[in-house]
C-alpha cells in the first residue's frame, strides 16, 4: 500500500538521494541538485513537495513550485512540476500517477490554476496535461523541435487557457537552459 504525504525539511538529502538513483548516474546528480536547490530557492515559494512511500521507504517524490506568466493581461496562479522520480523497482505500479493526482488535487484546492510540466508527452496527457504552446503559453527558454510536444500545461481553474498567454517565469534555480 502506498502513502502519500508531504514531505518535511529534514528529508531532503533521502528524497535527492531518491531522485539520483530514479534518474541514474547520468542524469541523477543534475535532477538531485534541482531538487535541493529549489527546496531553498526563495523564488520557488509556494513549494509542494510530495512523497510516496511504501512499508516506511520512500520511493517516489513529486516537486511543484510556483511559476508566473509574463503577460499584459490578468496573471494566472501557476506551479510547474518538476521533477518527478519513482525508484526503479517501484516504476510502472501507479505510484508516479498516485503523486501527480494528490498533487493537482491539493493544488487545486489552494486556488493554483495551472499546472505546467515539461515531460513525456505519451506519459502526462493521461493526466490531463495538453500543449502549452497550443495555447500561447511558451517556455522560459528555447526548446528544441523534435520535444516540443514536451511542454505541456493543465487547465485547473475552467477558462483560463485562452485567456492568459505569455512567456513563463520560473524559480531561479530552474531558470536555466540546461533544464530546458
Amino acid at each position: 500500500m502506498v502513502n502519500l504525504r508531504r514531505t518535511t525539511d529534514a528529508e531532503l538529502a533521502a528524497i535527492c538521494d531518491l531522485h539520483e538513483e530514479a534518474f541514474g548516474p547520468a542524469e541523477g546528480p543534475e535532477i538531485a541538485e534541482l531538487v535541493r536547490g529549489l527546496c531553498q530557492d526563495a523564488t520557488a515559494v509556494p513549494v509542494l513537495s510530495l512523497a510516496a512511500e511504501v512499508e516506511g521507504r520512500i520511493v517516489g517524490h513529486v516537486l511543484f513550485t510556483a511559476v508566473r506568466v509574463r503577460t499584459p493581461e490578468q496573471p494566472a496562479v501557476a506551479q510547474i512540476l518538476a521533477p518527478l522520480a519513482v525508484l526503479p523497482k517501484h516504476q510502472r505500479t501507479g505510484v508516479g500517477g498516485a503523486l501527480i493526482r494528490a498533487g493537482l488535487r491539493q493544488l487545486t484546492a489552494s486556488g493554483v490554476e495551472l499546472v505546467f510540466v515539461l515531460g513525456d508527452p505519451d506519459y502526462y496527457p493521461r493526466f490531463g496535461f495538453r500543449p502549452a504552446r497550443a495555447f500561447g503559453l511558451e517556455a522560459p527558454h528555447p526548446i528544441p523541435a523534435a520535444h516540443a510536444d514536451a511542454w505541456m500545461v493543465q487547465e485547473l481553474t475552467p477558462g483560463v487557457l485562452g485567456r492568459v498567454q505569455g512567456t513563463l517565469q520560473c524559480a531561479d534555480v530552474l531558470n536555466q537552459p540546461q533544464h530546458w
